[in-house]
């Protein structure tokens, strides 16, 4: 990866790291956080998302620190949170959870923010919200079921992986699409350009897929 600054993804996400390769942009390392993404009590979810992608980004520096290869590595970090109104909805790891966010979601309207915190080579860090409305069909017992026997609802935020079987639920979507999956590429991008990230290096041999 000669000619360009290093490139750290604070997140062990494959749903994160895809999205970067279309992007064209290849992680140098993947420095997945460990951070305790419980929300504060009455938080509510703009400041929760934004509160958890800065403590990620804060811990992955610490770890690019530690490690002489990746000093002064670009470092991006995020974090999603889906809402109805102002409730958080969990990252669902229990089927009792994910089969109560669906039943929650079903036949309404909610909104998933994720933040994006970008730290620079010389430590600086930059931050975004983006903020995608989204409304699902109503959904029956056996379709929440059949869509829990699948396991694709589990670790994620709001119960549903829209890049999967849950797509068919969405009946409309204001916004960025890869907002809802995990990364908004637009922002994140653009955010890595402004900071004189060279956004374009892996695109010379990019094939897609």
């Amino acid at each position: 990866m000669l000619g360009r600054p290093k490139f750290v993804l604070a997140s062990g996400s494959p749903r994160r790291l895809a999205l970067l390769n279309q992007a064209g942009i290849e992680p140098d390392a993947l420095r997945p956080a460990d951070v305790d993404e419980t929300p504060r009590r009455g938080e509510l979810p703009r400041a929760c998302a934004n509160r958890l992608a800065r403590a990620k980004a804060d811990a992955a520096l610490k770890s690019v620190h530690l490690d002489d290869d990746l000093r002064g590595s670009f470092i991006v970090a995020a974090d999603t949170v889906v809402a109805v109104g102002r409730r958080i909805l969990p990252k669902a790891n229990l089927v009792d959870e994910a089969a109560q966010c669906l039943r929650l979601l079903s036949g309404r309207n909610h909104r998933v923010y994720t933040a994006i915190c970008v730290v620079t080579p010389r430590e600086a860090f930059r931050q975004r919200l983006v903020e995608t409305r989204v409304r699902f069909k109503r959904l029956s017992e056996d379709d929440i079921q059949a869509y829990i026997g699948s396991g694709e609802w589990r670790g994620k935020a709001g119960g549903y992986a829209v890049q999967g079987i849950a797509g068919s639920f969405v009946v409309k979507m204001v916004g960025s699409y890869t907002n809802v999956v995990g990364l908004p590429l637009y922002e994140t991008v653009t955010l890595l350009g402004g900071e004189g990230f060279p956004i374009r290096h892996g695109w010379l041999n990019a094939v897609a897929v």
